[in-house]
């Protein structure tokens, strides 16, 4: 019997990442194309029916061999219907894209956002591979998140659950106001643009650091800076790290997972972060639940979009 594979997607407002892997979650081969966000839905659509076959032919698979097609989409859906109620960097808003992707493909095909098909690539063939429950932490422009329970990304009731950026860290009011339009979540702290803010308010307060030399236009100048031994940008990092390592410890008492994964741009940084990270977590879980849980970087890279999207069809 000849080898079946899966092929997982990666929509971006950019770029559309194709990834063809085996059932072990290995990653065969790797395809990129452009999304054309300003098109309509169904030439998009079209575009990626057309990418996914070059990268099983490229793969040197038959179309005969696809089992199913997965996709990771940056937005709202409903994962019942299968319909993106609203992805800004595309512009949509209700395109059934289970539906036209099936129909394009003549595939079974599975949907979900980016977050949660990353978490599960890391869960299928990262940092969490052979564990039941994993959650992980995505650190970019924001705090994204995605819970696997029994090795199955767990969605919740709106099909939203593992927006862990939104978690409540600073409750006394006087956090900053979170996109989503609350006040002091998680990621108006520990993401990439909280840092970012958070050095550029300590230099316009006119506290003494090197930050002030120069524009602060990432997160690894924060980071460089506290690796240097500046003061002020140690204490950026370790109160990111503290927010974060409290938030794993509030999810502990409520999924008990095995292992805490840290991706993005941001988990760069390295053991200059993981440490107040894991300090915090520490002080915040009680001893029984902390008990063999580890706190580790990803393991993918950019590939945990498209390996965990055609995880989606595994057993599907």
């Amino acid at each position: 019997m000849s080898q079946s594979v899966y092929v997982g997607i990666d929509l971006g407002g950019t770029s559309v990442k194709i990834g063809v892997c085996n059932e072990s979650g290995q990653l065969l081969h790797k395809y990129e194309g452009p999304t054309r966000a300003k098109a309509p839905a169904d030439e998009v659509v079209r575009d990626i029916a057309n990418y996914v076959r070059a990268a099983v032919a490229e793969a040197s698979f038959t179309w005969d061999q696809v089992a199913g097609v997965g996709a990771g989409i940056a937005g709202m859906m409903d994962l019942k219907s299968g319909v993106v109620k609203l992805a800004a960097n595309l512009g949509w808003t209700n395109v059934p894209i289970r539906q036209m992707l099936q129909d394009e493909l003549g595939k079974p095909v599975g949907i979900d956002n980016d977050a949660n098909v990353a978490a599960l690539g890391e869960a299928w063939s990262g940092a969490g591979a052979g564990l039941a429950n994993v959650v992980c932490f995505t650190l970019g422009t924001g705090v994204g998140g995605g819970i696997i329970v029994d090795y199955k990304i767990y969605t919740g009731f709106h099909g939203m659950a593992g927006e862990i950026g939104h978690l409540p860290s600073i409750i006394d009011g006087t956090g900053r106001t979170c996109g989503c339009g609350l006040n002091g979540c998680l990621e108006t702290i520990a993401s990439a643009t909280g840092i970012i803010r958070s050095a550029i308010e300590a230099v316009e307060d006119g506290q003494a650091t090197s930050m002030s030399n120069g524009p602060i236009d990432s997160a690894k100048v924060v980071f460089d800076a506290a690796k240097s031994g500046d003061a002020v940008a140690m204490r950026i990092v370790r109160d990111a790290g503290h927010h974060l390592g409290r938030a794993m410890a509030t999810l502990t008492v409520v999924l008990d997972a095995e292992r805490f994964v840290v991706g993005g741009g941001v988990s760069a940084a390295g053991e200059i972060l993981f440490s107040p990270i894991r300090e915090a977590y520490a002080k915040y879980t009680v001893a029984a639940l902390r008990e063999s849980v580890q706190i580790v970087p990803a393991a993918l890279g950019n590939d945990a979009g498209v390996i965990g999207a055609a995880g989606l069809m595994i057993g599907g």
